[in-house]
């Protein structure tokens, strides 16, 4: 690929996307930036990148992608987009697309860019640039949120770079539904893990534990930073489907306070049954 990307964020996220890259493409102009500069030396050690990105280098890029916790992309993109040439494509891996898309959208409409909105599912309870790995999207979905009326040939392009970093596929919507459902397949699952390791037993599973409590408890171990400006960030879809699981559990707590197994029965049935559908 003959052209320069720009990626700030070398954490877990944008470190494996640069390896990503270079796996694919080893001559490929990767300017990488973190504020963090024992992780930038490390990424340019490994190779992941090529040089840094600074105000001057990025006048270069053909398209910058932030790999920034929410308050960070937004700060980064004030500072960085007036620098990029025209035509030049932004795209964020934010968690929560609608408070990011209706600040970048117009920022970089002002400035002759184009802003797709971005959001890879694909993570590990671990985070730093140490944790990232080359193999982290092999077969997983990339969102993207384009803003409308958006060149398809930019939004292609995107695509393009999504499949050569290893995503399976690219799945295209809204910013308002998009963070409607992560609501649910994402941040309500931290949630209940983190509510769930709170039970007094926790401290006594060693031994009683297997399967069900590790898949359970997995993503609550968790950047809790990253992810306190997420849910704020997303609230009402959160809290909505907080709402609804606490509604299901009280169900499943009035079936056993009532001794009822025909009602327990059903209920365990219909979970299954939606399971098996759904996937």
């Amino acid at each position: 690929m003959d052209f320069t990307i720009g990626l700030a964020g070398l954490g877990l996220i944008g470190g494996s996307f640069a390896k990503a890259l270079r796996r694919r493409d080893s001559d490929l102009c990767i300017l990488g930036a973190d504020r963090n500069e024992e992780t930038f030396s490390a990424a340019l050690a490994d190779g992941a990148v090529s040089a840094r990105l600074d105000h001057d280098s990025a006048k270069r890029c053909n398209i910058l992608f932030l790999a920034l916790f929410p308050d960070d992309i937004l700060a980064f993109a004030r500072e960085y987009v007036p620098f990029l040439q025209k035509g030049a494509i932004v795209v964020d891996f934010c968690g929560v697309k609608q408070v990011i898309c209706d600040v970048l959208s117009p920022l970089c409409e002002a400035q002759g860019c184009l802003f797709v909105g971005g959001h890879p599912m694909a993570g590990k309870e671990k985070w730093g640039y140490p944790s990232a790995d080359a193999a982290l999207f092999d077969g997983a979905s990339m969102i993207l949120t384009p803003q409308p009326g958006a060149p398809d040939a930019a939004v292609l392009l995107v695509r393009e770079i999504c499949l050569m970093a290893g995503f399976g596929k690219v799945v295209q919507t809204s910013p308002q539904e998009h963070d409607r459902i992560i609501a649910y397949t994402s941040q309500l699952a931290h949630i209940v893990s983190g509510a769930y390791m709170k039970s007094p037993t926790a401290e006594l599973h060693a031994g009683y534990s297997a399967g069900s409590y590790r898949d359970l408890t997995r993503v609550a171990k968790l950047n809790e930073d990253m992810w306190t400006q997420l849910f704020l960030l997303n609230r009402s879809n959160l809290i909505d489907e907080i709402d609804g699981v606490i509604a299901q559990l009280e169900a499943y707590k009035s079936a056993l306070a009532d001794n009822d197994s025909s009602r327990l029965h059903a209920l365990l049935k219909e979970g299954r049954e939606r399971k098996e559908r759904l996937g």
